[in-house]
């Protein structure tokens, strides 16, 4: 009887300690501290984009402990036929539509798949590893318009297939595996004073 109420109390002391440790989670990121992006560090962006030409760029990339959370502005002009698909294996992206419209297509199945290289630009810097493709394979058309928001998962193809004048929007990736190089305020106030690489 002994043996088996010394059980019973340890059984019950056991499921306590997990429950309080259930209960009572450690933070992610202990100490960290939060970031905050301007409107007109945002404007500053797109102004850059058109300026120079360009199409992705980052803002932020900052650590929330196990992973990385990132924000870019990508800005695109006209677009009359397909661009190729881009997958990434590990960062997910959320778009929310600052200006303009486009016809957005998205999908898991890609055709012609082709890794990505290594070295190139958007891959070391903003949404690392993944493959360009032909298309995708029953993809699901979306027409995007200021103020919509989509959620890319990684491992979703994505492409824009029509932009009739251009379309802005503010990008946020979840980077979970910590593979993009982080970057801070004074790294995005250095990268707005020159011209992109």
């Amino acid at each position: 009887m002994r043996t088996m109420v010394w059980a019973v109390a340890t059984t019950a002391c056991l499921a306590a300690a997990l429950m309080a440790q259930v209960s009572d989670p450690e933070p992610m990121c202990r100490m960290c501290p939060a970031t905050y992006v301007t409107r007109s560090e945002i404007e500053a962006y797109v102004q850059k984009a058109m300026d120079e030409n360009l199409t992705d760029q980052q803002i932020r990339d900052v650590s929330i402990g196990k992973g990385h959370v990132a924000v870019g502005v990508v800005h695109r002009g006209p677009l009359s036929s397909p661009n190729a698909v881009a997958e990434h294996d590990l960062v997910s992206e959320v778009y929310h539509v600052i200006s303009g419209a486009g016809t957005l297509e998205t999908g898991p199945d890609l055709v012609g798949k082709v890794r990505r290289p290594a070295d190139m630009r958007t891959v070391r810097l903003f949404n690392g590893p993944g493959n360009n493709a032909e298309s995708i394979r029953g993809g699901v058309s979306y027409e995007l318009e200021a103020g919509d928001v989509v959620i890319i998962p990684a491992g979703t193809g994505h492409r824009f297939t029509k932009i009739d004048e251009h379309i802005t929007y503010l990008m946020v990736r979840m980077d979970p595996d910590a593979v993009t190089p982080l970057m801070d305020e004074a790294a995005s106030q250095e990268y707005l004073r020159n011209p992109a690489e």
